[in-house]
């Protein structure tokens, strides 16, 4: 690497603190950036951190909390795409393998290595011979080796693997290997390390026009901090828009559309109890519409999904229908066929939208995940479609796009990409020994401290990480609340001083996930939680109500399946 170029000296490690949000605004409003990134998704995350960490001076803003779009509502998988290769999509295939690798190294206890079994059965998408050859030529692709390549099962050992699987019709499976994440937690590491690299990310800070120079070419931002409600302006030599959904109503204000537009679809998952759906093992199985679904275990709870269906309705509030739970509920029932689940046995659900572009004639499962990069003449460079697997290679892109617009003095200043060697945590895990190690002596922290129940162990460590030891550390700063409650507790003071918590729904939705996976827990603990974060950021009454009223409608969205949905 050239030594006269900038490349960003990580400061580790760091504070990203809500605590500091005053100072986050008036830092956004007095400098003039290298980039601003608008959309606070993994992708604008990604694009955040590789920006930062070649030396450039980047802002990013996100009009809700970050991670609350279509970050939040993936399929919670890093995976290389098996149904892409049906659709001959063989460098994305190839490209996602590798990916999928290459983040697991970079946090390893939030990419977990996770078995995949692929039930063959008589008349399904997959035939003994094709599964073979397919999930082969899947391992080339994406560099699989050893103990992860795939096997082929007969009917009797894909059984021993998962007994909920019906046994009419079932001649064998395939046996690969892929990786379940949390997305939004995802999201919000790569923030933090992109803040390690000097970056400026706010939450709650809604970009809502553009302003331009006498040339046509954008000046600045006009934003509005939905904290204070002030509008400022933040200024910037280049502008990337990574706003998933509403990358086109972006294009729009800048009078930039062109020829190609998103094509979006929905995609719903339903999550049961694990005592209700005691699945052991993940399974991708076929759908009688010839899909292709996930059924997957994840702590004390089982989620499927998902469905893939045009989306023309309300961006900012997007619900299930009856119509798509009871889709997942026929697709369950029909491949665990003693299960007999109904609505009643949903806990809760997520819907999210993929922001993919348009091909005439497409169904939207036939639709490409591949991303694209638009460039307008004001300056705005937008980039949508792409996959979760895939947010690393498409922040390289998008950045690389970026220097190609400076000069050639300007652009010799900034460094290579290196994402693929900067680790998603300060105190990072090495692999996934050390992860379960750790998991292991977080587990026996607890119980010395009467907290017997190993899932803990599990959620703080695939949640935290070794950042679990702050957490456990600052439980003794209540030392009179029940053992359960003194947990919590310790962990919204770390999201609130370490991961821009910014509100009720961003602390029991985005950093915890307790909204989708253990929604019990959000009712029991609300007022407890309300009471702290309260303190730590001098709410008024009315901001209490509003914070409230918005938690409650999450909550209702999440367990209610609407007649349509909402224009």
């Amino acid at each position: 690497m050239n030594k006269n170029k900038r490349t960003a000296k990580e400061e580790s490690p760091i504070r990203f603190s809500v605590l500091d949000r005053d100072a986050q605004v008036q830092s956004a409003k007095n400098e003039l950036y290298d980039l601003v990134v608008i959309g606070g998704g993994v992708t604008g995350a990604g694009t955040a951190l590789d920006a930062a960490s070649r030396g450039l001076k980047v802002c990013l803003v996100e009009k809700n909390d970050f991670a609350s779009g279509t970050s939040n509502k993936s399929t919670k998988l890093i995976h290389g795409g098996l149904r892409y290769l049906k659709q001959m999509e063989i460098g994305l295939v190839k490209e996602s393998g590798s990916e999928r690798a290459i983040v697991h190294k970079l946090a390893p206890h939030l990419v977990m290595p996770e078995k995949m079994l692929l039930p063959i059965i008589e008349g399904g998408t997959y035939g003994k011979f094709m599964a073979s050859v397919g999930l082969k030529i899947y391992d080339f692709l994406a560099n699989v080796e050893g103990d992860d390549k795939r096997k082929m099962l007969s009917a009797q050992e894909t059984l021993s693997k998962e007994p909920l699987l019906g046994e009419e019709g079932l001649t064998g499976g395939g046996y690969y290997a892929e990786y379940r994440t949390d997305d939004a937690r995802l999201t919000i590491e790569l923030l933090k390390k992109a803040a390690s690299f000097g970056a400026n990310s706010i939450n709650y800070c809604e970009m809502t026009s553009f302003n331009y120079d006498e040339e046509g070419k954008i000046r600045s931002l006009k934003c509005i901090d939905h904290n204070t409600k002030k509008s400022f302006s933040i200024r910037s030599r280049s502008y990337i828009s990574a706003a998933g959904p509403w990358v086109d109503l972006l294009r729009e204000k800048d009078h930039s559309m062109g020829s190609k537009h998103l094509h979006l679809t929905k995609g719903v998952h339903l999550v049961f109890s694990r005592n209700r759906f005691p699945l052991t093992q993940s399974i991708y199985f076929d759908v009688p519409d010839g899909r292709m679904i996930f059924a997957i275990p994840r702590g004390r709870a089982t989620y499927v999904g998902t469905t893939d269906t045009d989306y023309n309705a309300n961006l900012n509030r997007v619900v299930a229908t009856k119509q798509d739970a009871d889709y997942l509920l026929k697709a369950v029932n029909h491949m665990f066929p003693g299960l007999k689940l109904t609505r009643d046995d949903i806990e809760s659900n997520w819907a999210g939208l993929r922001p993919l572009i348009h091909e005439d004639g497409k169904d939207p499962s036939e639709l490409s995940r591949k991303d694209e990069i638009f460039v307008s003449k004001t300056g705005l460079i937008s980039i949508a479609g792409g996959k979760l697997t895939g947010y690393r290679k498409m922040a390289q892109r998008v950045i690389d796009t970026v220097l190609k617009t400076l000069s050639d003095k300007t652009r010799g200043k900034f460094s290579e990409s290196h994402t693929q060697k900067i680790p998603l945590t300060s105190t990072p895990l090495k692999d996934t020994e050390e992860v379960q190690a750790y998991q292991y002596n977080i587990t026996q922290q607890l119980k010395a401290l009467k907290l017997e129940d190993p899932y803990y162990g599990w959620y703080l460590t695939s949640t935290y990480g070794k950042q679990a030891d702050i957490i456990i550390d600052n439980m003794k700063r209540f030392p009179n609340d029940e053992i359960i409650e003194r947990l919590i507790r310790a962990e919204l003071w770390y999201c609130i001083h370490y991961e821009m918590t910014n509100g009720l729904a961003d602390f029991f939705v985005r950093r915890t996930g307790r909204l989708y996976f253990n929604i019990n827990s959000v009712h029991k603990y609300r007022l407890l939680i309300q009471g702290d974060i309260v303190e730590y950021l001098k709410w008024d009454e009315i901001r209490i109500e509003t914070e409230n009223r918005y938690l409650d409608l999450l909550l209702q969205d999440a367990t209610t399946y609407y007649e349509k949905e909402f224009e």
